[in-house]
């Protein structure tokens, strides 16, 4: 089976190379940035301004080929694809939760970007806390390392 998405529009950053940027949008707190919906998509952002917070779907656009075992940014060590988030995937496929500052048109004004400018967007949905966040977490080998993601930036490991 072939799957095949379209943009519905493009991610503004200030983040011109996919090194030396924040690796969450944890440790991008204050980055701002924009989306430009396309035209044919700009019906459907009625009724989001009144939502904080986005969860953005994208395009990692630069991204090429995958490792089923790589090594994370905030590891030393092998991990298994599927439990890191890594930008180098089977299916490129980014997600990202933003601050939603405004609305003008089809042009949508975020905070805490941590994407690569020139981004393709494949969907936006609302982050609604009582649906997107779970009880009774666990984190995996994320827990003794997450602190770090404030301060840690992207190196060229996943060019």
């Amino acid at each position: 089976m072939k799957i095949e998405y379209s943009p519905i529009g493009t991610i503004h950053s200030p983040f011109a190379q996919p090194t030396d940027m924040p690796i969450q949008p944890t440790g991008a707190l204050g980055v701002q940035g924009t989306i430009e919906v396309f035209e044919a998509f700009r019906e459907g952002l009625k009724d989001l301004d009144g939502f904080s917070h986005l969860i953005l779907l994208y395009h990692f656009h630069h991204s090429r080929g995958f490792d089923l075992q790589p090594v994370p940014f905030l590891d030393r060590e092998p991990r298994g694809l599927f439990a890191t988030r890594a930008p180098k995937r089977p299916n490129s496929i980014g997600l990202s939760v933003v601050r939603l500052d405004k609305i003008e048109g089809g042009l949508l004004s975020i905070t805490n970007v941590d994407i690569l400018d020139g981004t393709p967007l494949l969907d936006i949905k609302p982050y609604v806390p009582a649906f997107d966040t779970p009880r009774d977490v666990r984190t995996g080998w994320f827990e003794n390392v997450a602190s770090a993601v404030s301060h840690h930036r992207s190196d060229d490991r996943f060019q």
